[in-house]
């Protein structure tokens, strides 16, 4: 997993500071935050290209993006649990 601070995180993406405030703010993003700072991991990364995917390229608006994030947060939540469930499951039962 790729670790990286708050000015290479804005250099990686192209983006500004305030832009990532907003996203913050909003809680698009959720990165770790030690005493020594803000740490995107590679998740953020693909998430903050989703974004500007969303917003820059097909015009969503800041509450399509709220609504978008929150479906796939939770599909993502579906299927971990659908995996758990699967895991769980006696063999020869599938």
């Amino acid at each position: 997993m790729i670790i990286m601070g708050k000015q290479e995180f804005l250099a990686c993406l192209g983006l500004q500071g305030w832009t990532l405030e907003v996203w913050l703010e909003q809680r698009w993003l959720l990165p770790e935050q030690p005493d020594t700072g803000l740490r995107f991991s590679d998740i953020d990364v693909a998430r903050a290209r989703l974004i500007q995917e969303l917003t820059a390229r097909l015009g969503v608006n800041n509450e399509g993006v709220d609504v978008i994030l929150h479906l796939m947060d939770q599909l993502h939540g579906l299927r971990q649990a659908l995996a758990q469930l699967r895991d769980d499951l006696p063999i020869g039962s599938v």
